[in-house]
């Protein structure tokens, strides 16, 4: 590692990333290059279109074929490892880079398991080493809103969270996240679900039970693409969530129902769709933001589609914030942004609701 001072490293600090798929290529490559104190030194991908993709893109950065390659050439010359390879290999690859003294950021999920995370963050602890889970949608503008008014208390006592993460995809489209040999973690529980379970713990705490229903409804499919959680929080709160592929009219992204009023907000915060589309953090003013006709609603005894409530502004979407995070935890001491113990404890949730849909039964934690 950089520095000159045992055991702080100075910035820039040079970041490993493997895997160039959507997640290394949409979201962690521009979000690292974006973020002061960090530089993307070298992206990890077989693929020879990627590797040229990422040559493009980012013209200083070394490509490396295979992750075996990584920890044997350049190891010694990076500070932190950057995971957004395939589920299956989070684990190994997360083990391998710690014990190679290396700060490690895994994609969610973290592991298949939840004993899985709590072995990776007991390995972290014994090393001394930051290990955090890339969980952005902390970040998304809608549920920065929704912490601020349930801060403000503007909504009461909350008794029930709805959370929908829906899409209208009839058509299969394959690969891994489709398939259904369980040692991929495929599937929307463990996909999208790791987002509104993570939510949810955020927001409410702990759970004490878990009911959820996953069903295979697409011609091809082979995992589960419709799928409903509900969870009973330790405070009383209700949350249940919908993630889904086959929703042909989708709900809206909140709906949150207090002894006060409620919020109602539809449609996804803008950052993922606009970094698909090549626009960067910093490069955009107007980044994370959206129109005042997408701002959700607050109010009581009508509904929001009438013009009920009033229009609550929705904050800027702030996916940097997260490595922004990460950078000051290695470089100034600061806190990690998502432990893998937090992450662990939605893996005892997903875990929970796949036992459930499997046996029709409530979980207890």
């Amino acid at each position: 590692m950089t520095g000159t001072t045992p055991g702080i490293p100075e910035a820039p600090l040079r970041v490993g990333l493997i895997g160039y798929g959507l997640a290394g290529s949409v979201f962690h490559a521009p979000l690292i290059a974006a973020t002061e104190g960090l530089a993307l030194d070298t992206v990890v991908t077989s693929n020879p279109e990627r590797q040229e993709q990422a040559r493009a893109e980012f013209p200083d950065v070394r490509v490396a074929a295979t992750p075996d390659e990584l920890f044997e050439q350049r190891a010694a010359d990076l500070d932190l490892i950057v995971i957004a390879s395939p589920n299956k290999t989070h684990v190994q690859l997360a083990t391998t880079a710690l014990k190679a003294g290396l700060p490690v950021v895994v994609d969610k999920p973290v592991a298949g398991t939840a004993a899985e995370a709590r072995e990776l963050a007991a390995l972290a602890e014994e090393r001394g080493l930051l290990l955090s889970v890339f969980q952005n949608r902390r970040w998304d503008n809608d549920f920065l809103t929704l912490r601020k008014l349930l801060a403000e208390g503007a909504l009461g006592d909350v008794w029930r969270f709805e959370s929908r993460f829906e899409r209208w995809r009839p058509q299969p489209k394959g690969g891994w996240r489709e398939s259904g040999d369980p040692a991929e973690i495929g599937g929307l529980l463990y996909d999208l679900g790791s987002h509104v379970v993570d939510q949810a713990l955020v927001l409410f705490g702990p759970v004490t039970s878990v009911y959820a229903e996953a069903d295979i409804r697409r011609a091809g499919a082979s995992v589960d693409d419709d799928t409903f959680i509900a969870l009973t929080h330790a405070n009383g709160v209700r949350s249940h969530l919908y993630v889904s592929a086959t929703t042909a009219q989708l709900g809206p992204r909140f709906r949150v129902l207090g002894s006060e009023a409620g919020y109602v907000k539809y449609g996804l915060d803008p950052q993922e769709a606009a970094l698909r589309d090549g626009k960067r953090p910093g490069a955009d003013e107007d980044w994370g933001l959206e129109p005042e006709s997408m701002w959700g609603r607050v109010g009581a005894g009508e509904s929001p589609v009438t013009g009920g409530g009033r229009a609550e502004p929705t904050l800027a979407g702030d996916y940097p914030a997260y490595y922004a995070a990460v950078a000051k935890a290695l470089l100034d001491g600061g806190p990690n942004p998502v432990t893998a113990t937090q992450a662990a404890a939605a893996l005892d949730v997903l875990e929970a609701a796949r036992r459930s849909a499997h046996d029709g039964v409530v979980v207890k934690l």
